[in-house]
């Protein structure tokens, strides 16, 4: 046993940018990975749990409580393993060299092309008996979601335990956890024999709604648009609602549709489309739709979005055609282009639909028409063949942000399919119940159907730049999706039945052989875990984030169709309320003031109180000898606060803090403000019954030494910006949760709050410190050296801003009604208001005094104003152009006083009432004299507009006046993204500024 005062390796080292690069390189992982059993949001990389859990396990050999036994096993692995990592130091035989081998081990076996390795295999079980000879510890998690946690304790041959609230969760780890351990590889052979004999009859079955083209040719993917009737005065046209006319935008190929108006005697205008190759841009026109606002082709009309909401919720969501007795297509969908595959022939090809294409789908009407005939002439026994649950209200703040559907008047899931997707996933759901196939074989079926139903549904797009089937949860939202892709089920192409299985089957060998060892899953509350006392050695989980992501409501989207396919399925219920056809909501930890619990809405206050409840089970249920580690990568110092003061108040010591990549730097999310790209690790060890009450004082002198070094620390290791930001979180808060209380001089306790504060204040000081190069304190004072308040704003936002993973070029609401499938292009800086308020007010930086000069402030978010957007305001309506003129024909004056005495006349003359961040407007008074940032962004604009005589003047001036404005400039070069345009002007300036 691991003595309680020895250090694990956790707390005392870890290899972050190795396992950070094998953590974000797994996310491309897709063929024979676990994480293609089945969708789960924000599953953690199992290379971050592998090694955090691996270092967690072991002792740390420096220490002077380090068993000498473990030292000994560890060194005889060490030495009987094959496979030695590149660069290992075999000096193993002292403790720092043994230390760093191990740490090595962990670093290599974090990447997925080790982890099945059996020589990593092999070396880290035994490391892990070294250090547990007697036993080895049950490792707990209790929000176990998609199971990277309990699959890498059972790769390490632990003892686990997982546990989720969610039917859908513990479906998947009872799956991946129990049965394919259990019964082997054999499951992917059954998978497949069942597989083909399921597409063989639904393929029959549904061959009259999925038809090939007379030439041979097959349809892959049939692309749809909702409608709306034109409400403008003698128009009433079909408004087809695309967010681009672009079917294909490769570097190889380009399509798009034209759109045709004819305008009949009688009825309103009619448009149609054909499919042509443009050679250049311009000549495809603009979409229809954006924002939920619809621009007519036919009068340009602009319908507003709640008129369009309005047509669409009368449309149950507009996903179906209607027709009339004969089959006629009256309105609804529209059809706007088919993709097909050709034999013998590469690529895709693209046509425009036909009259067979409207009749099969007319025919799926008639299909699902006649299934539910026939439930309802059976006596409505059973569920509805056709999901009839009511989706999500959404709404609000919190969680329910994420959900927009019901605006759209999709009250009922089966509203958010097709009606031959509905046909197609009811046949393939019955073509299951009869195969003659072993419960744990139907329950991998039931995977295929529920992971098809991610692909066919009206809310999947077709992203014109890969041309292959998206997938609707692209996020962890269900948003409206106008223009949508539905995807041929037989057709082999990506979605398709074929596809599914194939990934099912590949994940299956990806953890076949993984353990034997003892497993338990358990769908329970984490507030009432059903482990006795003091029984774990780790408690390790990664909890849900505040209100990042509706877990229980997203997992609805699957429940519906897993009941269906395996009706009577004891995970797939509702244990707490039969009634319940859903999963459970009550008593889900996720902060959705949609939703009460007990009569007590689920606020902030709700959900810091529940997750201090599941914090002290974890308490609990682990020895006195164990420890924990808790997964975060909220964006918010609001979500930092609510997990943080759940941990403190179940009882826990933070003892250390990882900060480990686990997001890529090009998704979406993080091209628009400081996402996170790292998920922090925190550290942690029951605190003891007896800790003792600290002085405040004491606290405060130790924080900024444990700050400052920690920031060195995680820079040397590439971390930065909000990333490194929060990694100082976990040493800080060792300071404070070590007591029992802190108190002040008078006996009053120091609230996690205000802690907090002076954590935010010291990181911020640390970091100005960093990249201007002058201690704060005096600049705070206006000392030598001092940069104004906008300088060190500009400074502190942009160093906030740095991505720890590198771009090549964090919950994003879900209510965007027109989401592009590119991302879109970086045009500013930006932070959460609360973000930007913590750091800079302590630092005694007035946000409202910048309003409108360097930052706008909207929707709680902080924008730092491009420095182009400055133009006017720094010199008058002309800009720098006339400014510039005006200077370089008046040479009889020096340099710098004719350029200052024209700025502050042009900005005496720009005045203008702004508005400030809250409350009444106020009227901004121009300065006297420019700060040292106004006159680095004069200089920007000069070299923007090409005024080589003015930016010579400026920077000569300059460098008379004081070195600042040279330092602000390389400091603001080196915080500027690679690639942005400040970045160009301020590099192209430096250039040119003389020698």
């Amino acid at each position: 046993m691991i003595p309680t005062e020895c250090k694990r390796l956790a707390e005392v080292d870890f290899p972050i940018a190795e396992v950070s690069k094998n953590a974000v390189h797994e996310k491309t992982v897709v063929y024979r990975h676990p994480q293609s059993f089945h969708q789960w949001w924000a599953r953690r990389p199992l290379a971050s749990s592998r090694a955090v859990l691996m270092a967690l396990l072991l002792p740390d050999p420096c220490d002077p409580h380090c068993p000498e036994a473990f030292k000994t096993g560890a060194r005889d692995a060490l030495l009987n393993m094959g496979e030695r990592p590149d660069g290992w130091n075999d000096d193993i035989q002292c403790d720092k060299g043994l230390q760093q081998a191990l740490l090595d081990v962990v670093a290599h076996f974090s990447d997925w092309n080790n982890a099945a390795k059996q020589d990593y295999l092999k070396t880290a079980r035994a490391l892990v008996r070294a250090a547990h000879p007697e036993e080895t510890p049950l490792v707990v998690d209790p929000f176990a979601g998609g199971g990277s946690i309990p699959l890498e304790a059972l790769r390490l041959g632990c003892e686990t335990f997982a546990s989720d609230l969610n039917p859908v969760a513990c479906f998947i780890l009872k799956v991946m956890l129990e049965d394919i351990p259990r019964h082997g590889p054999g499951l992917a052979d059954e998978l497949r024999r069942a597989g083909a004999e399921i597409k063989s009859k639904a393929e029959r079955e549904l061959a009259d709604l999925y038809p090939k083209d007379p030439d041979g040719a097959t349809p892959i993917v049939y692309l749809w648009a909702r409608t709306v009737r034109c409400e403008a005065p003698d128009c009433g046209a079909e408004i087809p609602l695309m967010r681009s006319m672009w079917l294909c935008r490769t570097p190889r190929r380009r399509l798009a549709l034209r759109p045709s108006i004819t305008r009949p005697t009688q009825g309103p205008p009619q448009v149609t489309f054909d499919i042509f190759e443009p050679e250049d841009d311009a000549e495809v026109g603009s979409g229809t739709i954006s924002r939920a606002r619809a621009t007519c082709l036919c009068c340009n009309a602009v319908m507003p979005p709640d008129r369009v909401r309005t047509q669409i919720a009368a449309q149950k969501g507009g996903a179906d055609t209607t027709f009339d007795d004969r089959g006629n297509r009256t309105g609804g969908a529209r059809m706007t282009a088919v993709v097909t595959i050709r034999p013998n022939e590469q690529g895709r090809h693209y046509r425009t639909p036909t009259r067979a294409d409207y009749d099969a789908v007319h025919r799926a009407h008639q299909r699902v028409d006649a299934i539910l005939d026939e439930w309802e002439r059976g006596g409505r026994q059973g569920l509805c063949p056709v999901p009839d649950e009511p989706t999500p209200a959404g709404g609000g703040s919190g969680a329910g942000r994420a959900f927009s559907i019901q605006r759209y008047g999709m009250f009922q899931w089966s509203d958010l399919f097709t009606a031959r997707q509905k046909a197609a996933l009811v046949e393939v759901s019955r073509s299951t119940s009869k195969l003659e196939i072993n419960a744990v074989s139907t329950q991998f079926v039931g995977l295929v159907v529920s992971r098809l139903s991610n692909r066919l549904a009206s809310l999947v797009g077709w992203p014109i730049g890969r041309e292959t089937l998206s997938q609707v949860f692209t996020r962890q939202a269900l948003p409206i999706v106008w223009d949508f892709a539905e995807g041929a089920p037989f057709a082999g192409a990506t979605g398709s039945i074929d596809n599914v299985e194939s990934q099912i089957e590949g994940a299956i060998l990806s953890v076949s052989d993984i353990s034997t060892t003892a497993v338990q899953v358990q769908q329970s509350d984490a507030i009432a875990h059903p482990l006795p006392d003091q029984s774990a050695g780790v408690w390790f989980t990664d909890p849900p984030y505040y209100d990042a992501i509706p877990y229980a409501d997203l997992s609805d989207y699957f429940l519906i169709w897993l009941k269906r396919v395996l009706p009577g399925h004891p995970l797939l219920r509702d244990p707490f309320d039969p009634e319940n056809p859903l999963s459970p909501k009550t008593a889900e930890i996720v902060q959705d003031e949609t939703k009460e619990n007990d009569g007590r809405r689920k606020d902030r206050k709700w959900f810091e109180d529940t997750m201090a409840l599941a914090f002290a089970e974890g308490r609990r249920v682990l020895r006195d000898d164990g420890i924990g580690s808790v997964v975060f990568a909220h964006k918010t110092t609001a979500g930092w606060e609510a997990l943080l003061s759940g941990m403190i108040r179940g009882g826990w010591t933070i003892t250390g803090s990882w900060p480990i990549a686990t997001e890529r730097a090009a998704r979406l999310r993080a091209q628009e403000s400081a996402a996170l790209a790292t998920s922090v690790h925190l550290v942690c060890r029951p605190r003891p019954e007896d800790a003792e009450v600290g002085e405040w004082a004491d606290v405060l002198r130790e924080l900024p030494g444990r700050v400052g070094k920690w920031m060195e620390r995680l820079q040397g290791n590439g971390v930065r910006g909000a990333d490194l930001v929060f990694a100082c979180v976990g040493p800080a808060l060792e300071i404070y949760s070590r007591y029992r209380a802190v108190e002040k001089a008078d006996g009053q306790e120091v609230e996690l709050r205000e802690y907090l504060e002076r954590v935010w204040e010291t990181v911020a000081r640390a970091a100005l410190e960093n990249v201007l190069g002058t201690p704060e304190a005096r600049a705070r004072n206006g000392g030598a050296g001092a940069l104004e308040e906008d300088a060190r704003l500009t400074a502190l936002f942009l160093w906030t801003l740095q991505s720890t993973v590198e771009s090549p070029s964090s919950v994003a609401d879900a209510d965007d009604d027109d989401e592009d499938d590119a991302p879109r292009r970086r045009s500013n800086y930006s932070l959460p208001f609360d973000v930007a308020r913590l750091f800079s007010q302590p630092l005694g930086i007035d946000l409202a005094a910048w309003e409108s000069r360097i930052i706008r402030t909207e929707k709680g978010v902080v924008r730092l104003l491009p420095v182009r957007e400055r133009g006017e305001g720094l010199f008058g309506a002309g800009g720098a152009d006339a400014i510039a003129d005006e200077i370089e024909l008046d040479a009889s004056s020096s340099p710098q006083g004719r350029l200052w005495e024209e700025a502050r006349g042009r900005r005496g003359r720009a005045r203008r009432r702004v508005p400030q961040v809250a409350g009444e407007p106020i009227v901004l008074e121009p300065s006297e004299d420019w700060t040292t940032l106004d006159r680095v962004h004069a200089a920007m604009l000069f070299q923007a507009t090409g005024r080589s005589q003015a930016l010579h003047d400026l920077i000569v001036s300059e460098r008379e006046r004081s070195p600042d404005f040279l330092r602000l400039a390389n400091a603001l070069s080196a915080l500027y993204p690679r690639g942005s345009e400040e970045k160009r002007l301020l590099d192209a300036m430096l250039l040119s500024a003389p020698r």
